[in-house]
């Protein structure tokens, strides 16, 4: 019985991680298949605990299954490598081709120099998915290992030649999931972005 309710809490444990996980990158449908899952697993485990209440070692196997669980869902989230990574690259090399060299592995980045405490600096902004972020992370360490980078998952994505290339990819792949682009971003009130470009007088077509 301990060892029925420890496995029962380590999928249900990890069901809900990986659920929730699929709910912070948007993808509600993948979530709702597996919350069903969750909800039969999570009952049956309840059900045998509350059944032999009277036993410690149930308990004891309850709380380590919620604790193992949490781990294993993590590492699965970590293997399907959901979602896409913003890092940003700071380097002391203004000169170095250190943005081309990466373009040429197939990276897509904005670069630009900045101003830091010792003087000018190269800056770049590149956006990959996950599963490519570990193969990108060796490349940066290897062209410049004093390289200062920072990374974070961004939720909304909008413009830009990256979003056309996704589009493009899922066409080319055949598959009806939507890429990770938005016309309209959260919040985002199109009256309102047009009386701000006639508020200012804004023409980009005459900086092109």
């Amino acid at each position: 019985m301990v060892l029925i309710i420890l496995v029962i809490n380590i999928v249900y444990i990890s069901l809900l991680t990986v659920r929730t996980m699929f709910l912070l990158k948007g993808k509600r449908y993948h979530a709702s298949l597996i919350s069903a899952a969750e909800a039969f697993v999570f009952v049956l485990g309840i059900g045998l605990v509350i059944e032999n209440l009277g036993e410690i070692q149930n308990l004891i196997a309850y709380a380590a299954g919620f604790a193992i669980g949490i781990l294993v869902g993590t590492r699965i989230e970590e293997y399907l490598a959901l979602g896409y990574v913003t890092v940003k690259v700071i380097s002391k090399h203004t000169d170095y081709p250190f943005a081309q060299m990466l373009r040429d592995k197939g990276f897509g980045i904005t670069s630009w120099l900045g101003e830091g405490r010792d003087g000018k600096r190269l800056v770049m902004e590149i956006l990959t998915s996950r599963k490519n972020q570990r193969d990108l992370y060796n490349h940066i360490v290897a062209y410049d290992p004093e390289a200062f980078v920072i990374s974070h998952e961004p939720q909304h994505f909008r413009g830009g030649f990256w979003v056309k290339r996704l589009r493009n990819y899922y066409k080319l792949q055949g598959e009806e999931q939507l890429p990770p682009a938005e016309d309209i971003l959260p919040g985002m009130d199109l009256q309102a972005v047009e009386e701000i470009q006639q508020a200012e007088d804004i023409e980009l077509d005459k900086y092109e």
